[in-house]
């Protein structure tokens, strides 16, 4: 199995989607994560318009993508738009979709408070949320998915759609996405998130599950997924695995 397909193994993993499409589903609250390209606002949108839930709430303060989001956001909207990713992402509704969302959480800096913060504000406000749709970056859909598991129980009802579905492939002079995906990472960085994941995805003492930090559900690895890991990680490097940053921590 070549670099390509391996890291499409891992990017499978990661992107979880539960359902083909959002055109069935109904739920309570659909929610948009600002760790997503500005791809996630135009399937966050595109949930709106469907109707799939009774609220819209899009969560983000400032973390280790907002500067890149701001950059992409800054070359789509006229304005200047507000700092944090939820303003970002509320400006791009509004402005490439005519869309207005009133839910926004800002302060949160990560996935974990990413959940927290989210189901404070729902609860603060009395709006029910025994189902949520959840739209997030691919490479962190699975690790948001169990994220809400540690705090509503591993029988929540929850929808995940990854904001974007893309294949790495070999163009013969190198790796390159198989299709556009508005505001996406550059390829590097995507790779580096992907890498990222699993350490923290895996529960033992070092990562994010029950065994180790304790901020999400317990996640099985499946071992073609920890295969395809430690091969890109020989083939790349291991610099090549994004570190937490501890500004967001």
């Amino acid at each position: 199995m070549g670099l390509a397909e391996q890291i499409n193994v891992l990017a499978r993993f990661c992107g979880r989607r539960d359902v083909a499409a959002l055109d069935r589903v109904r739920a309570d609250v659909a929610i948009l994560f600002g760790g997503s390209p500005l791809a996630g606002g135009d399937v966050f949108a595109d949930a709106i318009r469907r109707g799939v839930a009774e609220h819209y709430l899009i969560v983000g303060g400032e973390g280790h993508t907002t500067a890149a989001l701001r950059d992409r956001a800054r070359a789509e909207l006229p304005e200047p738009a507000g700092t944090t990713e939820a303003d970002l992402f509320a400006a791009y509704l509004e402005h490439r979709h005519g869309l207005r969302v009133d839910l926004l959480e800002r302060a949160s800096t990560n996935c974990g408070t990413n959940v927290e913060y989210a189901l404070a504000l729902l609860r603060e406000r009395g709006i029910r949320h025994d189902r949520l749709v959840l739209i997030q970056d691919a490479t962190m859909q699975r690790r948001m998915d169990a994220g809400f598991r540690r705090w509503l129980g591993q029988d929540a009802a929850l929808v995940n759609f990854a904001a974007y579905g893309v294949d790495v492939v070999d163009d013969g002079g190198g790796l390159a996405y198989d299709r556009e995906v508005r505001g996406m990472w550059d390829l590097e960085h995507y790779v580096s998130l992907l890498l990222g994941e699993i350490p923290r995805l895996t529960d033992d003492a070092h990562g994010y599950g029950p065994n180790g930090r304790g901020f999400i559900a317990h996640v099985d690895v499946p071992a073609e997924v920890r295969a395809a890991f430690d091969a890109v990680r020989r083939e790349l490097g291991a610099g090549a695995v994004r570190a937490a940053d501890p500004r967001w921590a």
